[in-house]
């Protein structure tokens, strides 16, 4: 597996939405987030693709991804707009998440290319950060892409300012750690490396959690 070259460039940032919902929500949750909330999202300028994920293994029930040229695009008056003035079936089904998770993050340490249909989340609450934690998920992400099934490995360290919480987030001893991700290409692939970025990191392999792809929209697919 060839690795990425990191640029000069500044890092492509991250949307990072994870929650759970109450079963008698979730047909609409889906509906809301399939039919407008991805695509609104995916629409706005600086915004590269949106994706959706459900748990195999751990975490909330529910992730979203959506990945940005950088976190400039968290900033503009675009994403102010879609921000502030939300539709009121976003308003209704924002309200409808429960433990919601929103970190706005940068992507660090990039290692390996393309999307995989099952990725390992790995949160790094008693990781110091800074270029030391970098170089470090940049060492791991270079021994991952030696496994087979590995697709692509980054850091997702997030931005103080930009995660601001959900309407139910709660924001008592809320922590912004970074979180370490590996895209593969199957299942048994992402639990072997979820074993193996979880020893990278002096972690217990249960502190990972196990998501597959429901579907993915890319900026460029949009007409």
């Amino acid at each position: 597996m060839s690795t990425h070259t990191e640029s000069s460039l500044p890092p492509n940032g991250l949307l990072f939405v994870a929650s759970d919902v109450d079963a008698a929500d979730e047909a609409d949750f889906n509906r809301w987030y399939d039919r407008e909330h991805v695509e609104e999202r995916v629409r706005i300028p600086g915004f590269l693709s949106g994706a959706r994920y459900l748990s195999r293994d751990g975490g909330r029930k529910y992730l979203g991804l959506y990945r940005t040229e950088s976190l400039a695009a968290f900033t503009t008056p675009d994403y102010r707009q879609a921000f502030e003035r939300q539709t009121p079936w976003s308003v209704a089904n924002l309200g409808r998440m429960r433990d919601p998770m929103r970190r706005v993050c940068a992507m660090q340490a990039v290692t390996g290319f393309g999307s995989g249909s099952q990725i390992v989340v790995l949160p790094l609450p008693g990781a110091a950060g800074g270029d030391a934690l970098i170089a470090r998920a940049r060492r791991a992400g270079a021994d991952l892409a030696e496994s087979d099934g590995f697709v692509q490995s980054y850091l997702l360290v997030p931005d103080t300012g930009l995660s601001t919480p959900l309407p139910r987030e709660s924001t008592e001893n809320r922590q912004l750690a970074p979180i370490f991700m590996v895209e593969a290409s199957t299942a048994q692939a992402a639990q072997a490396l979820r074993g193996r970025a979880a020893s990278a990191f002096k972690a217990s392999p249960s502190d990972a959690w196990l998501f597959e792809l429901g579907w993915k929209l890319n900026a460029a697919d949009l007409r």
